[in-house]
C-alpha cells in the first residue's frame, strides 16, 4: 500500500529533486503569480512561527530567503528595501537602544 502525505505548501526549488532522489515521487505544479504570491505570505507566517519557536538563525535565514522571494515577486530588489529600511532608520531610529514605550499622554 503506498503511503501518500499531503503538504500542500510552497517549498524550496530543488525540493522535487532532493524527493526523487530519495526513491520517492513528489506530485507539484508551478503556481499562477497571484496563487505565489498568497503562499509566499503563508510561507513568511510559517517560517516566522518556526522561528518564534526555535529562536534559532537557521529560521533566521529561512525568513529571509522568503523575504527576498516576496520582494522579487512584487517587483522590487533587496537594495532598494534596503534603501526604505535606512531612510526609516535615519528619519525614526532602529532598535538598537531597546526602548520600550509604555504610554503617551497628552498634554
Amino acid at each position: 500500500m503506498k503511503n501518500i502525505i499531503k503538504h500542500k505548501k510552497l517549498v524550496r526549488d530543488r525540493i522535487p529533486e532532493i524527493i526523487e532522489k530519495s526513491g520517492k515521487k513528489a506530485d507539484f505544479r508551478v503556481l499562477s503569480k497571484s496563487e505565489y504570491l498568497n503562499m509566499l505570505d503563508q510561507k513568511l507566517q510559517e517560517e516566522l512561527s518556526e522561528y518564534l519557536h526555535d529562536k534559532s538563525m537557521e529560521e533566521i535565514a529561512d525568513l529571509l530567503e522568503v523575504i527576498r522571494a516576496v520582494v522579487s515577486a512584487r517587483g522590487s530588489t533587496m537594495d532598494e528595501v534596503e534603501q526604505i529600511r535606512l531612510l526609516k532608520k535615519e528619519k525614526r531610529g532602529g532598535f538598537e537602544n531597546r526602548i520600550f514605550l509604555e504610554s503617551v499622554t497628552d498634554l
